[in-house]
């Protein structure tokens, strides 16, 4: 099975409640292997109103992509995202994410969680959110979504849920803030309220305040320009790096991995991992038997993230 199809398939039952890796797995070889599929074929759901784009992930220390003093901050849930559609101030429609652009519908779940009605002036709004569940709950995340495709709604009022709002389009005031406090006031908990600790979280959410600048930015394919998930680096393990290999893939493209001390990294034995490029090898400054720190990207995959210098060959 070539790594595409295992991710569809990975994809499919992940978002059909019966997930086959860690959450940290998947994330990882999406990462490795540029897989965008992340959710359910479109064929197979129902067309969001507004498409449901992923963040941009920066972790500390990277480039932003944006001013930080222009943004809003919250705390980045990780639970399963979600589609409410009111019609006229009723809830018709609740989808999960599946693929961004299609989901699956579980309107009658969610009518437990969220207001069936709310008062609004538009004839269509679409709320976005995450179900989440404590981060007491082991592997909540899977929780969450597993919970969402129960065919029994009595069932899935036995779960320990909450939805957690954190947009609403087409935007109804100047501001992302406003706008938040406009869901409260309609009986939504929303990103104001949660602190980082109660639910699960990977991170931070930056969002431009000002929502005429936020659309103006635009979007690319898959992500907001004008919003990115702000994500802590590892602090790493330092070893010492003894030689570089090139290995062919099997697409035939030659790429060097790195060779070092065996380490252990997050409970893992680690002494090898990919440097992608030359323009990374430069980037980092890296010659054999030089002093680096090596992280499990993801808790997963071996990864150099920098060069220790030695302070006795640094001092003037």
């Amino acid at each position: 099975m070539a790594i595409k199809d295992f991710m569809d398939f990975a994809a499919k039952k992940y978002y059909d409640g019966q997930p086959v890796i860690s959450d940290e797995e998947f994330d990882a070889l999406a990462e490795q292997n540029n897989y965008i599929q992340l959710g359910a074929k479109a064929a197979s759901g129902i067309a969001h109103v507004y498409p449901l784009y992923s963040l941009q992930k920066v972790y500390e220390g990277d480039p932003l992509p944006f001013d930080s003093e222009d943004a809003y901050i919250s705390v980045k849930l990780d639970g399963a995202a979600v589609s409410l559609t009111y019609i006229d101030g009723k809830l018709t429609m609740a989808l999960t994410r599946g693929d961004g652009s299609c989901g699956q519908p579980i309107t009658e779940n969610m009518r437990t969680l969220v207001p069936n009605s709310i008062r609004v002036n538009a004839p269509i709004v679409q709320i976005t959110g995450e179900v989440v569940a404590p981060a007491t709950i082991k592997n909540a995340r899977n929780y969450a979504a597993g919970a969402l495709n129960l065919k029994s709604v009595d069932e899935f009022k036995t779960r320990n849920l909450s939805f957690v709002a954190y947009g609403v389009q087409p935007v109804k005031n100047l501001s992302y803030t406003e706008d938040l406090y406009w869901l409260i006031e309609q009986g939504f908990l929303t990103v104001l309220d949660v602190t980082k600790d109660f639910f699960p979280s990977d991170g931070f959410v930056y969002r431009v305040y000002d929502n005429k600048k936020f659309l103006e930015m635009g979007y690319t394919a898959h992500h907001p320009r004008g919003a990115y998930a702000l994500k802590k680096q590892k602090e790493g393990v330092v070893t010492t790096l003894r030689s570089v290999t090139w290995n062919v893939g099997r697409s035939g493209v030659v790429s060097p991995v790195g060779n070092f001390d065996e380490v252990e990294v997050d409970g893992a034995r680690v002494s090898k991992a990919t440097l992608h490029n030359m323009k990374y090898i430069e980037a980092l400054g890296l010659e054999e038997g030089c002093k680096i720190k090596v992280i499990r990207s993801g808790d997963i995959i071996p990864r150099i993230i920098e060069r220790v210098l030695d302070p006795e060959k640094n001092k003037s």
